[in-house]
């Protein structure tokens, strides 16, 4: 069986059944979805709409078994996946957490949303949440309990954020995942990226997502550069990074927990902190 790669990564401390996608454990996710009798992959995502096929064994474009009817897989009777997937490298997350919120059908605002906050989508804001004025939500969100969004961000669709969050003034955020207790600073971008918890982004920190000759995005894995299929990939965020004031990130940067930059810092390779 293929392992994850998340072991290769800045996300390497994370059980991936816990991993929270749209602020639900993996495991939870699959359980909703899979139906008796059905087995699955550790690092699976199920889509509903190849789980509802008659399959024996649902495989992906490696021949990985993803799903299986019965005790074991049986490669004999295999079915391509169409929607489904493994979890190998951080960047599925994203490739998973898109898929999660495209499928919302309602919102469920439990927080409180300032009268001059916009929201065009469907959304999940949890207890305790204060949406201050001038956010503007395009697209589906979820973000957690306890945390503080604003003034004037602007919130992008597939965007999940976890609890206790704050993400300041005139930030804005598209197509991420961002873990528990993390802050973005004021004036920062974060685009296509999964950050970790208790990271601190400063004032005016950047991740690029788009090559200039509209390649697919390649990162490391160990050791060795990987095309990561997608055309946009922002920065992979450990836990407990800090970044000074206007870093800048190279699109498909991996920054390992508890690493840092200095204010006005270009981050061109991946970057390790010294017990990384």
């Amino acid at each position: 069986m293929i392992t994850s790669q998340l072991l290769n990564s800045p996300l390497r401390s994370y059980q991936l059944e816990n991993f929270l996608i749209g602020n639900k454990p993996l495991l939870e996710h699959q359980k909703l979805t899979a139906t008796d009798g059905i087995h699955f992959h550790p690092g699976a995502w199920l889509a509903v709409e190849d789980l509802s096929n008659d399959f024996h064994t649902l495989v992906d474009a490696l021949g990985e078994p993803i799903a299986w009817r019965g005790q074991a897989p049986d490669l004999s009777q295999a079915t391509a996946a169409e929607k489904s997937f493994i979890i190998r490298h951080p960047w599925d997350l994203l490739r998973a957490n898109e898929y999660y919120l495209s499928n919302l059908t309602e919102s469920l605002i439990e927080g409180d949303v300032h009268p001059l906050a916009i929201i065009e989508g469907i959304v999940e804001i949890g207890v305790g949440t204060r949406i201050l004025p001038g956010v503007f939500i395009e697209g589906n969100v979820v973000i957690g309990r306890d945390c503080k969004i604003g003034p004037n961000c602007y919130l992008r669709g597939h965007t999940s954020i976890g609890d206790g969050c704050h993400i300041g003034q005139a930030v804005e955020i598209k197509n991420s995942l961002i873990l528990q207790r993390t802050c973005i600073g004021h004036l920062s971008y974060i685009g296509d990226s999964v950050i970790g918890q208790k990271v601190n982004f400063g004032a005016g920190t950047i991740t690029s997502n788009l090559r200039h000759d509209g390649a697919n995005q390649r990162a490391m894995v160990a050791g060795e550069l990987v095309d990561t299929g997608r055309r946009k990939l922002g920065a992979i965020v450990g836990d407990g990074v800090h970044t000074g004031i206007h870093t800048s990130i190279f699109p498909g940067r991996q920054l390992w927990p508890h690493s840092s930059t200095l204010p006005g810092e270009i981050v061109r390779k991946d970057l390790r902190s010294p017990n990384a």
